[in-house]
């Protein structure tokens, strides 16, 4: 039997503000070629399928039109929600879409009921573990200590009892976690609770493989203990990632192998830094212009219209932010000490001062005063 192992769509999110449904799609759709190039039997998506518990309609429309595209393939596939999806709605109508194919494992009482799929060597049980909020799931699953750790050790348990008394069946566990070992990157939510989030990875001892999400980058912690990470890149920490997916293989005994397969790149990303009117002329950066791209500026003054400027030649410019050359000592003062001494006037104009690192004109501090005095009027009249 042969498994896709993928995770953290997230369907839905946005880049800087930048819809990315188009190219969330484009990379999805060719999850399907890869499914039917491959010839794989069954896909698995360790949780956070959507961006939010309560996705938005074309969010929705494209995750069908991706998942119905696997679907055509032959494929069954096998979800778990993670930590930005509602279980409740993604597990909706469960038992109607597994007829179909379509297995979401969203139930805590059910985790220790596997998707059971058959191949000339006999059964493969996939038990998928939805992400389990330590306080809630510690209630449901009768745990009294709190953390990740706890919860998902107790659904282990319940795994491997299960497993035991299907003597012969090779298994794999679909988990949603922050395993110890792996490396994290800024897109991810936080799951931490009581400052406890870390799962070490001997909790899935006993399962031949075990499909992690959460992580967005791609990473093997063991030969059977693996990230996906996700699709496309959802931060700038995240432009050294080659995205893909793995390719698992089962046999007689079990894992016999896991192969990685990149994915395409629709937009990609790209940081750059220097001075606002370099970066417009350098003809070195031509290549930039198709890129989602973080600049920092590094004039010694605050450019005005910094990032209507940069668009103009890099369309795609989405993230900005201004750190002088030479490095400008921050002043570390609390507010009694910037106001001692000062009258209205002679705070605003400091404020201006340090936003840009340079002293308001002449005419500046004229339309500071002309504010000031026109706020003092209206206070009158109140």
């Amino acid at each position: 039997m042969r498994l896709l192992h993928t995770s953290d769509w997230h369907v839905g999110r946005t880049f800087h503000g930048r819809d990315l449904l188009r190219e969330q799609e484009e990379v999805l759709t060719h999850l399907a070629e890869v499914v039917a190039a491959e010839r794989v039997d069954v896909v698995l998506v360790a949780g956070d399928l959507y961006d939010r518990a309560v996705p938005s309609g074309e969010a929705v429309q494209t995750c069908h039109r991706v998942l119905r595209a696997i679907g055509e393939t032959g494929a069954r596939i096998v979800i778990t929600p993670g930590n930005h999806d509602s279980a409740p709605r993604l597990g909706a109508y469960a038992e109607f879409a597994a007829a179909g194919g379509l297995h979401l494992r969203t139930r805590i009482s059910g985790l220790d009921e596997p998707v059971v799929l058959t191949d000339e060597h006999g059964p493969v049980a996939i038990y998928g573990i939805p992400y389990l909020e330590p306080d809630p799931a510690r209630q449901r699953l009768g745990v009294e200590e709190r953390g990740h750790a706890a919860v998902l050790g107790e659904a282990m348990r319940r795994v491997r009892a299960d497993l035991a008394a299907r003597p012969g069946a090779r298994s794999v566990v679909l988990a949603h976690a922050f395993v110890t070992g792996g490396a994290a990157s800024e897109s991810e939510r936080t799951i931490s609770v009581g400052g406890v989030e870390h799962v070490p990875g001997s909790v899935f001892d006993g399962v031949d493989y075990v499909a992690l999400g959460h992580l967005h980058g791609p990473q093997v912690l063991a030969e059977h203990l693996r990230y996906s990470g996700s699709p496309l890149a959802y931060s700038f920490s995240e432009v050294g990632h080659r995205k893909s997916v793995w390719l698992v293989d089962m046999d007689a005994d079990g894992l016999a192998g896991v192969e990685r397969r990149e994915l395409p790149v629709p937009r990609p990303l790209a940081t750059v830094s220097g001075r606002l009117d370099d970066l417009l002329a350098d003809p070195r950066h031509a290549e930039l212009t198709d890129h989602f791209l973080s600049v920092v500026l590094t004039d010694q003054v605050r450019p005005l219209d910094a990032m209507r400027r940069l668009q103009e030649r890099f369309p795609h410019a989405v993230h900005l932010e201004w750190r002088p050359e030479g490095g400008r000592e921050a002043a570390q003062l609390r507010y009694a000490q910037v106001v001692r001494n000062r009258d209205d006037h002679e705070v605003a104009c400091h404020f201006v001062e340090d936003c840009r690192n340079s002293e308001p004109n002449e005419g500046e501090r004229a339309l500071l005063k002309e504010a000031l005095a026109a706020v003092r009027r209206a206070e009158v009249q109140a």
